[in-house]
């Protein structure tokens, strides 16, 4: 049944890893579950309220909104509250008193020519002279009362006389000068003094009253005064006239002080139990809590948001994930990882339903970027961490203010990002729970921080809450990742750093079993990793993966160990007494008895693929020379030749390389610079016409920096040393 099971498993591993379009049908569902996750939390809201209903529960806006209506109705209430603004006319008191005077001054007018003409008339009748020559002596009569008001009101404008009665003007008129004198001073004085003032239309009976007390206390004679009163009363006008344009400006300024009339996101709009009056019923219209089927935006939001998240993550595959490193199966593995993480959090925010909104604190968001990091790459978790947040910010954005709810944002990206730097520094698999335990140190003090900066009143059980839930997301992530990881490593054959690691440890059975059994392979395989890894890393490819492959390279050494020169201590070479024939199948045979020997031992197929391709092709020239020296004549280099397959990959193609290097180095006499690098470009240049790394995607330029590191490498290791004292005298002796 296990058999069966694997079979199966390989066969779906199989197809998935060829199947095209593997990675557009998760970029799509990558899409579709961050849509469906926050499809609810940006989808608005539609109350089914009426207008007069009682209203079953507290709602909010969920958007911050300008009342125009209401800016505008306050707007005109501010203008009608400003007074209409009145100006005093001050040349009204010159014109008032300039008329005054006129009146006067048209009076003394009437008088004085009236008395010239009557003295004319006079002087013209004593000298006039009868028939027989005799003087008459008759008397002219002076200008009656009838005949100077007559003459003054040629004089006075129509209006004047229109105003004023008859009986004014001919008491004005049989005054005296002297008399006409004192009642001009008053009434001038009475007027100017009186209209000096404000006089609006509703004070002017006040101030005609005023006057009229003013010149009863003056000594203008009694038969004149009440003429001098009337004549003052009419002399008084209102000096004071609405002026239109600052009236205008000071009501524009204060509609423009009026401030914009604003329903804040959050803000109140009615409370439970309260009646949804007409005023509360245009607000939620306002908002859109009434109409929002008709409202596509959020929806298109979302989806800018989703697209732009997708392309980040992309960009990082594609820039990040080499194409021979089964790029598909990364991606649906990361697929996977991350709607489990997406679910978890959806999940959990269902329980906002019960008036909880802070339970997304104890959401273990870490797993997914630990997974992504010790099964992926570490620059993909971290970017992973942010979309995370994204994601988790607008999950749980019920009960607040706008569709990000920034404090759990924050968190998830602390938490994803702290697990991710851990790890970095400590890549095994022991410290996943200790990585779990700093992240739960980091969303502590994040949520104390977060409390502290609200400045609120907070119960001891509150803030325990907030610390417990701190302390469960950081601990139970890194528990699901323990749990999760060999499933994935298993189910997707995915070798992470961490499994690399442990692979790499001394006391690994198969480690163990090459340093007791080949010492001398033990120690070639330990150069050799040193060589390739330094090379691959010159290159960006794994090193991790070639110093691991090199370990465990030449394990079908262990099967046939004193056949092989490094393990050949203080004996005779066994090669020496059989035939070439023989002894090249022995030394082919231990690259394909290293990778049966590691899929027995269930290896991954990386640290395999080494084993069974560090040599590709390769002639084994020492022992076809030697067939063909000893006569054999129908012998071809095919014979003699490893079976492969040849390098797949950079880092197998490195390691044989490396391989070849180590060896032809360690058999010179007195290696110095100038060996090493001519050694090195042979060996390559010699693997390069041999067609060996034909199959593997290796440039030219790639190639040459494996040549540097790889003579950089050998350089520090072949060093030329001092010769100590004790050991020159000792040679002279022995001399």
């Amino acid at each position: 049944m296990g058999n069966k099971y694997k079979l199966l498993i390989m066969k779906i591993s199989s197809f998935l890893k060829g199947f095209r379009f593997l990675h557009i049908l998760v970029y799509v569902l990558l899409i579709g579950v961050m849509y469906a996750s926050m499809y609810s939390n940006i989808k608005p809201e539609k109350l089914d309220i009426e207008l007069l209903d009682i209203s079953n529960q507290t709602i909010r806006s969920p958007i911050t909104k300008e009342d125009i209506d209401l800016t505008k109705k306050r707007q005109e209430e501010a203008r009608q509250a400003v007074e209409d603004v009145y100006s005093l006319r001050t040349e009204y008191a010159k014109n008032r008193v300039d008329l005054v005077i006129s009146i006067f001054d048209s009076v003394s007018e009437v008088n004085q020519e009236l008395e010239q003409e009557y003295e004319q008339k006079q002087q013209e009748s004593s000298g006039t002279y009868n028939t027989e020559g005799e003087t008459t002596d008759s008397s002219v009569q002076g200008p009656t009362t009838e005949e100077k008001l007559n003459r003054l009101k040629q004089k006075l404008p129509t209006e004047i006389i229109s105003e004023l009665p008859d009986s004014l003007l001919t008491n004005l008129l049989n005054a005296s000068p002297d008399q006409l004198l004192r009642a001009k001073d008053a009434t001038v004085t009475a007027v100017h003094n009186i209209m000096k003032t404000r006089i609006s239309d509703e004070e002017l009976q006040q101030a005609k009253n005023k006057v009229e007390e003013e010149l009863k206390l003056s000594s203008v004679n009694s038969s004149l005064k009440s003429a001098v009163v009337e004549l003052a009363k009419y002399s008084i006008i209102p000096n004071v006239y609405l002026d239109f344009v600052q009236t205008e400006e000071k009501r524009q300024q204060a509609a423009e002080s009026v401030e914009t009339v604003k329903i804040l996101a959050g803000q109140i709009i009615v409370e439970e139990g309260y009646i949804v009056s007409k005023e509360v019923y245009r607000q939620l219209k306002l908002v859109g809590l009434l109409e929002s089927d008709n409202s596509v935006k959020p929806y298109i939001g979302i989806s800018f948001l989703i697209v732009l998240l997708i392309s980040i993550i992309i960009y990082y595959f594609n820039s990040l994930i080499p194409k021979n490193r089964q790029r598909n199966m990364y991606i649906l593995l990361y697929g996977i990882i991350f709607s489990i993480t997406i679910v978890l959090m959806k999940t959990i925010s269902l329980f906002q339903q019960i008036e909880y909104s802070e339970i997304g604190f104890i959401v273990p968001v870490a797993m997914g970027p630990l997974l992504v990091k010790l099964l992926i790459n570490e620059r993909i978790a971290i970017m992973t961490s942010v979309i995370f947040a994204i994601c988790g910010s607008i999950i749980y954005n019920e009960g607040i203010t706008g569709s990000f709810n920034f404090s759990v944002g924050i968190y998830y990206m602390f938490a994803g990002i702290a697990g991710v730097l851990f790890l970095s520094q400590h890549n095994r698999r022991a410290k996943i729970l200790q990585a779990g335990l700093f992240v739960s140190v980091v969303n502590v003090i994040f949520l104390l921080s977060v409390l502290l900066l609200k400045n609120a009143q907070f119960t001891d059980l509150e803030t325990g809450s907030y610390i417990v839930m701190a302390v469960v997301s950081g601990v139970v992530g890194s528990v699901l990742t323990i749990g999760l990881l060999p499933f994935f490593e298993a189910g997707f054959g995915i070798l992470s750093t961490m499994k690399l690691i442990e692979l790499s440890n001394p006391n690994h059975p198969l480690l163990r079993k090459i340093l007791t059994e080949t010492p001398g392979t033990y120690h070639h395989s330990v150069m050799v990793a040193n060589l390739a890894e330094a090379a691959c890393e010159s290159i960006g490819a794994d090193g991790l993966l070639a110093r691991v492959g090199c370990y465990y390279h030449d394990i079908g050494k262990t099967k046939r160990p004193h056949f092989f020169i490094e393990n050949q201590l203080n004996i005779d070479n066994p090669h020496d007494k059989i035939s070439p024939q023989l002894s090249k199948n022995i030394i082919v045979a231990h690259a394909t008895d290293g990778a049966d020997y590691l899929r027995k031992h269930k290896l991954p197929q990386e640290i395999v693929d080494i084993a069974e391709q560090h040599h590709g092709t390769t002639l084994l020239k020492y022992f076809f020379h030697k067939a063909k020296q000893q006569g054999e004549t129908d012998i071809s280099e095919d014979d003699f030749r490893y079976p492969g397959p040849k390098a797949q990959s950079k880092e197998a193609a490195i390691v044989g390389i490396a391989d070849s290097v180590e060896a032809a180095v360690r058999s010179l006499t007195n290696p110095n610079t100038e060996k090493i690098e001519t050694l090195v470009k042979s060996i390559i240049a010699e693997r390069l016409q041999d067609g060996q790394l034909n199959e593997c995607d290796l440039t030219l330029k790639e190639l040459e920096q494996v040549s540097v590191s790889l003579c950089e490498t050998l350089k520090g290791i072949f060093h030329s040393r001092i010769e100590y004292p004790e050991i020159t005298r000792q040679k002279v002796k022995e001399a």
